[in-house]
């Protein structure tokens, strides 16, 4: 069979596959180009995830992760003209970043009333790639406007 009849087998096969919406189809290996349709349907069951978005009331919390600096003292500059209070979350190699965030907002704003207030330290019990349980730092930087 040459390439050009065999790309028409498929082009055929593909056409024939849409048309019996979602029904299964099988070809023989034999010489003909009319493929056999059956008419049990292929049922695909797929899980998908959804998340949960908040979309009523302002945030009052900033995750910290590996995003540039000035992105969280944007978005928690932000969120403070909304609200009263935010809270930095950091956990693991982030928490250095959020102690920055927190020290640019209270010292470059001082002007603009903000400070640092209540500071909670505490570490998780995490399960790691290779099965062991290992603790991981957390802390919660409270900025509050005065």
């Amino acid at each position: 069979m040459s390439n050009d009849a065999t790309e028409a087998n498929n082009a055929t096969e593909a056409n024939n596959a849409t048309e019996a919406n979602n029904a299964t189809v099988t070809t023989e290996s034999t010489v003909t180009t009319e493929p056999t349709v059956t008419t049990e349907p292929t049922v695909t069951t797929e899980q998908t995830k959804t998340k949960k978005t908040e979309t009523s009331g302002p945030r009052d919390t900033v995750y910290i992760g590996k995003k540039p600096l000035m992105a969280y003292v944007t978005s928690t500059l932000i969120q403070l003209a909304n609200v009263p209070s935010v809270t930095i979350k950091a956990r693991g190699m982030s928490i250095g970043r959020a102690v920055d965030v927190s020290q640019i907002i209270s010292r470059k704003t001082e002007n603009a009333g903000y400070a640092i207030g209540t500071i909670k330290l505490d570490s998780e019990a995490l399960e790691s790639q290779d099965g062991r349980t290992r603790n991981v730092s957390t802390i919660e930087i409270q900025i509050k406007r005065n």
